[in-house]
């Protein structure tokens, strides 16, 4: 009962990726098309929430799960690395029709080789944490 609240929330996430239209590769062409600003909205609802929750976790004091304050670290000004990581991110969105949340909406809307599209995230992902260290930052 305790993992409840999650499943809500992720088929809750799943509706409003669906109704959004942020799981269609149409949209996701047309943005990387600059043919329609439909996706650049949604990014941009998603930017502006992301930055009205973190005021309110800086403003209350909000604690985590375990009772731990949340912290925020200082900017890193590493353009560069941005850069190389966001055109890695941006190539394997254009190429796969699909960025994180949405595999895994994907899969539940019935596209099981969407699978194939998460193991290659999740492999890439522990590919960088193994690497991390030996990686200029």
């Amino acid at each position: 009962m305790k993992g409840l609240k999650y499943i809500i929330s992720g088929i809750l996430f799943g509706i409003v990726m669906t109704k959004s239209e942020a799981i269609s590769w149409f949209r996701i062409q047309e943005m990387f098309l600059f043919q329609s600003i439909h996706m650049y909205g949604i990014i941009g609802v998603a930017v502006i929430l992301g930055i009205l929750q973190v005021a309110i976790i800086k403003k209350k004091q909000v604690k985590d799960i375990k009772g731990n304050p949340i912290t925020f670290c200082p900017k890193n000004k590493s353009i560069p690395r941005y850069l190389f990581g966001g055109i890695i991110f941006g190539l394997g969105w254009a190429m796969t029709g699909a960025c994180p949340g949405p595999m895994y909406t994907l899969v539940g809307h019935g596209l099981p080789i969407m699978l194939v599209i998460i193991a290659s995230a999740l492999l890439g992902t522990l590919t960088y944490g193994m690497l991390r260290s030996k990686l200029p930052h």
